[in-house]
């Protein structure tokens, strides 16, 4: 059965705060858009939050790790076994995502998928099983129905935990060895791009790796050829961890949650969220511009205009992490300044 509730309407914006907080922008103690972006951000936020005063002080992180079925092409530079080793060594607080969260103050959930190497039950993480590997996917869909189902379900429960805990932003990571040759065919797919446009090193193939894992992409979009809609391309191409943010993001639009959309794999999982649901749009704020070859063409059929460019490229959520002091300090500017008539600033 379709998992009808990704259907379901996505919360609007408020119309009437947005204009609110763009008139306030302009009594502020500075000529009219001299913050630049600063001042868009506030707006939406303001918008998205429905507070004429936004806040992005408590921050939601979960990171879903899953391993790949196609992994087995030799298309990463690192083992499969790092995966479940890095689930471990989220919640031991050794990552860069552990180190940001911790850095931000910002709640930080792991949600283990599945992986090839079990590393068990690990205080601070969070079993949500589906099985130990997505398929191949040149050779077979990645999911069957219920595994799509279930990641997606997966992804919607961090949401339903970071809105009980009062989360004023939402952030997605991802980890999972092979996921940018998952992440890179699904994008393909949805863009209807040659693999060559897109595929970059992931954890640094060098020239020939990155030939070889444009072969396997063709070979996977070969062997799905099809008039699919955003849904069943994700089912074929995706993995549990791409499925998760998927469904995290249509959860969180529809709840009325912003998110700050991280790096390549994340935008993928975006673009089908749009895809499958067009009003998530609204919900999303994209953090940085990913080192990823393709992230570019990814962000520009989003009509995205990221607040970073750092040639990141670690995934994690790391990227967007990095990008929460600017929207902390967006909000701090339109809450804390002085308007003209407080300040007794002459306007003319």
């Amino acid at each position: 059965m379709i998992a009808d509730w990704l259907l379901e309407p996505c919360r609007a914006p408020d119309a009437e705060i947005a204009q609110a907080a763009r008139a306030r922008q302009l009594q502020l103690t500075k000529p009219p858009g001299s913050l630049g972006a600063l001042e868009t951000l506030a707006v939406r936020l303001a918008s998205l939050q429905r507070n004429p005063q936004p806040q992005v002080e408590r921050v939601w992180i979960s990171v879903f790790a899953a391993d790949h079925g196609v992994a087995v092409e030799s298309v990463s530079a690192f083992p499969q076994a790092v995966t479940g080793e890095m689930v471990r060594n989220f919640a031991g607080g050794g990552a860069a995502i552990s180190v940001l969260a911790r850095a931000l103050g910002a709640t930080l959930e792991v949600i283990h998928l599945g992986t090839v190497n079990d590393p068990g039950e690990i205080a601070g993480v969070r079993r949500a099983i589906i099985a130990p590997s997505s398929a191949n996917l040149c050779e077979q869909a990645a999911m069957s129905e219920e595994q799509l189902q279930q990641a997606l379900a997966a992804g919607a429960d961090s949401v339903r935990s970071a809105r009980e805990a009062g989360a004023q932003l939402f952030i997605g990571g991802e980890m999972g060895i092979a996921n940018t040759t998952s992440a890179t065919a699904l994008a393909c797919a949805l863009l209807g791009e040659a693999p060559a446009a897109l595929t970059g090193a992931g954890t640094g193939l060098d020239a020939a790796g990155i030939a070889h894992k444009i072969a396997v992409v063709e070979r996977a979009l070969a062997h799905h050829a099809g008039p699919h809609n955003a849904r069943e391309q994700l089912r074929r191409l995706g993995g549990f961890e791409i499925a998760a943010l998927c469904g995290a993001y249509i959860a969180a639009a529809q709840a009325g949650v912003p998110v700050l959309v991280d790096g390549f794999i994340a935008t993928a999982a975006a673009l089908a969220a749009k895809r499958i649901n067009g009003g998530v749009r609204d919900w999303l704020l994209f953090a940085h511009r990913s080192h990823e070859r393709g992230h570019t063409r990814l962000l520009a059929a989003l009509a995205a205009e990221p607040l970073l460019d750092l040639g990141l490229r670690l995934g994690e959520a790391s990227g967007a992490a990095t990008a929460v002091p600017l929207l902390r300090l967006a909000c701090a500017l339109h809450n804390g300044m002085a308007t003209f008539a407080e300040a007794c600033v002459s306007t003319a």
